[in-house]
């Protein structure tokens, strides 16, 4: 089907309809709802209706606690998931339960309840270890440290670098303020830690002299009682709060088995905001609703069907030429066709009106991976991945569901270029039947319709052969939408000249006359870029048409080189493993080391292939004919992440 068809639905309803009228459009899953344009938008209109009130907030926000709870139960709580499993399923009744949902939300509740408590212990915890740990310097002061002394006498306490001279800076306190006397409690990598007795008349005397030491006051909170004591209340917290957060957290992990719930109350949320959402969307007058949206064209029936359910009007109408920027774009292809639009998704969705690439890209993208990975071992490891995933796990992420059966296309294509290159993890047959007879492996090698190494010039030709197959669609496609649009001459006179230049050389060459092809080309090109134009526009026009054509084509039919490249280099690279595993003469290590180095190979080939097919895709062959800036259909529809839906 290609790009889907839409056409503009306007409705009006009854206001008290509208959940129900939300409900069925989730249900049917075809109608992408917009703001409303033209009349209605303006102030005539805005007098008249008015954007209806949601909840969205609210929705939005039982998102967050659920996804946070699902967080916390992972954290504390982690359950073993195998690494393929298949999604359960429900029916649609089933996901839209509004007491389930409050049920799930209520345990949400409860498991962030526990883990804002634990939040607050950790808090709580780290504000003790660091009150503790500046009590640890003072520890050997046994006097309480509300304790500052006596009527004749203060306590100072303090510190100074660790650079600084004990022995100096008690003859300074000494010869500044006789009546003082200094201890070193502790010291550490940076600081030494001091208590100082100093008559009260020799105060600022005793002060004068430590400063010049680097002395600065010990920053101690209002505490009561020595260090020591301090520090084992605290120690005491501690043990209460660990004792505390074990409580939390066992609380948590005895809610474990409540993880599926909120998963499945998680997908509930998310269709009411789907559903608030489309409120935000909708204009209303009280007693009226007003709605604007476009509805994909083969769900109409079924469309259609649901609204003959309530008292409304409605009306779908084509879209006019003016409108297609506007216009969303859905892409439906059959199955082999369909994995395409994970490389149409990655660079740009096509205009609604244009060509959907996805039917003309397929062959050339899954042919070209074949071809640069050319090897059965290869193939049959992408083909069973892909079943494996594709029986065990049914994807349907945004690319994996693309990705997957993609690998699985692309790895029928490797293997049968590879049975053709006769490679199996390169030469490992041949190595390891040498290893086991003792006979030359390069004497009896696997059976091959041609080799990379020994027929490069032969590979090469066919990459740029089937380079220009694909160019030639391009300008194909090019011409066709040329020419339904009315620009017959411009076709004729760009691809169409280029087309003749292609084929008169090609004749010329196959009768051994190439010289009177190419001239005869020429001057056709001269003819066709010299059409509609006057003057010196007629010598600009046809050189920088001749330049740029001869150029443009020809370094685009050269970056198909990268075909024959990437074979050569994943072949070479599998030999040279295997050969070096062959040294030790060893089945064993043999087959150690060559495996090793065919999965490195293998691993950088199957994103390397991808990298240079995606650019011969989007590069050589979308520069003919496509026109992206499509903007994707997203219609008010039940879209899940953790359960599939039966309908």
């Amino acid at each position: 089907m290609a790009i889907v068809k839409m056409k503009r639905l306007r409705l009006i309803a009854l206001a008290q309809d509208r959940d129900a009228l939300l409900s069925s459009l989730l249900h049917v899953g075809c109608v992408e709802l917009r703001e409303p344009e033209g009349e209605l938008s303006e102030e005539n209109g805005a007098a008249l209706l008015h954007h209806d009130v949601s909840l969205l907030t609210d929705a939005k926000g039982d998102l967050t606690q659920l996804q946070h709870a699902i967080e916390v139960l992972d954290k504390y709580a982690p359950r073993k998931k195998p690494l393929l499993s298949l999604r359960p399923t429900m029916k649609e009744t089933e996901l839209l339960d509004e007491a389930a949902r409050r049920s799930a939300l209520e345990k949400a509740g409860l498991i962030n309840g526990h883990a804002r408590t634990i939040g607050q212990l950790n808090a709580r915890e780290t504000r003790i270890h660091a009150d503790r740990l500046a009590l640890q310097p003072w520890e050997n002061c046994d006097i309480p440290l509300e304790t500052k002394g006596t009527s004749k006498t203060e306590i100072l306490l303090g510190a100074v670098p660790v650079t600084a001279d004990f022995s100096a800076l008690s003859g300074a306190l000494d010869e500044a303020a006789g009546a003082a006397e200094v201890r070193e409690l502790s010291a550490d990598r940076e600081q030494r830690y001091l208590e100082i007795l100093v008559h009260r008349d020799c105060r600022q005397e005793a002060l004068d002299a430590l400063r010049s030491f680097g002395f600065s006051f010990a920053q101690l909170k209002d505490l009561t009682g020595t260090a020591k004591e301090n520090i084992t209340r605290l120690g005491r917290e501690l043990d209460e709060i660990s004792s505390q957060r074990n409580k939390e957290i066992e609380a948590v992990r005895q809610m474990g088995s409540c993880a599926s719930e909120l998963q499945l109350g998680l997908d509930r949320v998310e269709q009411v905001i789907a559903t608030e959402s489309a409120k935000e969307r909708l204009l209303t007058g009280g007693s009226i609703l007003y709605l604007e949206g476009w509805a994909s064209v083969p769900e109409i029936p079924e469309l259609e069907k649901a609204l003959a359910k309530f008292d409304c009007a409605w009306e779908l109408e084509e879209p006019v030429k003016e409108e297609y920027p506007q216009v969303p774009v859905e892409l439906r292809n059959g199955k082999l066709v369909r994995p395409m639009n994970m490389v149409t998704d990655m660079y740009s969705l096509p205009a609604y009106g244009t060509v959907d690439p996805n039917p003309l890209m397929a062959p050339f993208f899954i042919v070209f991976y074949g071809m640069m990975m050319a090897d059965m071992g290869y193939g049959l490891i992408m083909m069973l991945l892909s079943l494996i995933v594709m029986k065990k796990s049914k994807p349907n992420g945004a690319t994996m569901r693309y990705m997957i059966p993609l690998m699985g296309l692309c790895g029928i294509s490797t293997f049968i270029w590879g049975a053709l290159t006769g490679g199996f993890f390169g030469d490992l047959i041949p190595q390891m039947r040498g290893i086991l007879t003792g006979v030359d492996p390069e004497s009896v090698p696997l059976w091959s319709l041609f080799s990379p190494l020994d027929d490069a010039l032969m590979v090469l030709m066919g990459s740029l052969v089937l380079g220009v197959i694909q160019i030639f669609t391009g300008m194909i496609v090019s011409m066709y939408k040329q020419i339904r649009a009315g620009e017959t001459m411009a076709a004729l006179c760009n691809e169409g000249a280029w087309f003749a230049v292609f084929i008169l050389a090609g004749v010329g060459f196959a009768i051994g006359k190439l010289s009177w092809g190419l001239i005869a080309g020429l001057v056709i090109l001269v003819v066709a870029n010299a059409y509609g134009k006057k003057g010196f526009g007629i010598i600009t026009g046809v050189f920088g048409a001749l330049y740029n054509g001869i150029t443009g084509y020809f370094s685009d039919i050269m970056s198909y080189s990268r075909l024959m490249a990437l074979m050569l280099a994943g072949a070479v690279v599998a030999q040279v493993f295997n050969k070096l595993g062959a040294i030790t003469g060893n089945v064993f290590f043999f087959f150690i080391i060559a495996m090793v180095g065919n999965a490195l190979n293998f691993a950088l080939n199957i994103l390397g292939c991808f990298v240079h097919d995606m650019r011969l895709q989007c590069l050589e062959f979308f520069g003919r004919f496509y026109e992206d800036g499509g903007k994707p259909f997203r219609p008010l529809n039940i879209n899940t992440k953790y359960v599939d839906i039966e309908k």
